[in-house]
């Protein structure tokens, strides 16, 4: 499928935007005196029914816009220490065990399933995230035998450290996560 087709951009918007495009077909499908033309905008509202249910389903854990503004708002104003204290709580109730490590570029490891994850952190409000932190988290997942390393950020992702965290078994907590693991916060 096309990247900018009418479907493709309409599975990435909000399910309601397509139910609102079948809707209007459906609306007209009735009010139209050509019985011909009524059926062709019965079926043609058809695929716009199956990518709203598409849409709603792929978004149905994901948080709002405004959830993620909200929080985004709210983490840039905390200081390391709450920010530190509301993310081990958070991965907590998301059934992790949580150890903070004290110094260095990791800030908690996590253990899920005899997985281990390490985390760096405490560069959550860098406005940008390039490739030097994601070496120094990288070196220590190889140190401790991590499965993964996570890095936590709110700002934009450089091309540059997207490629090398595919390389290197590295995911990136961002804005929407952190409002899906911080539930509690507004």
């Amino acid at each position: 499928m096309a990247q900018n087709s009418v479907f493709a951009v309409l599975l990435r918007s909000p399910w309601w935007m397509s139910a609102l495009v079948a809707g209007v077909l459906l609306l007209f499908a009735k009010v139209v005196p050509q019985p011909a033309l009524s059926v062709f905008l019965l079926f043609a509202a058809v695929p716009f029914v199956v990518i709203a249910g598409i849409s709603g389903w792929k978004r149905r854990h994901h948080p709002s816009d405004a959830r993620v503004q909200a929080v985004t708002d709210a983490v840039r104003g905390m200081s390391w220490k709450t920010f530190g204290d509301e993310m081990a709580r958070g991965f907590r109730e998301d059934g992790c065990g949580v150890t903070r490590v004290p110094n260095g570029p990791v800030d908690f490891s996590l253990i899920r399933s005899g997985r281990v994850a390490l985390v760096s952190a405490r560069r959550w409000k860098a406005t940008q995230v390039g490739v030097p932190a994601l070496r120094e988290l990288a070196a220590a997942c190889d140190a401790e035998g991590a499965h993964e390393g996570i890095f936590v950020t709110i700002g934009d992702i450089t091309d540059q450290a997207a490629a090398y965290a595919r390389e290197h078994r590295i995911q990136f907590l961002t804005a929407p996560e952190m409002a899906r693991l911080m539930r509690w916060l507004h």
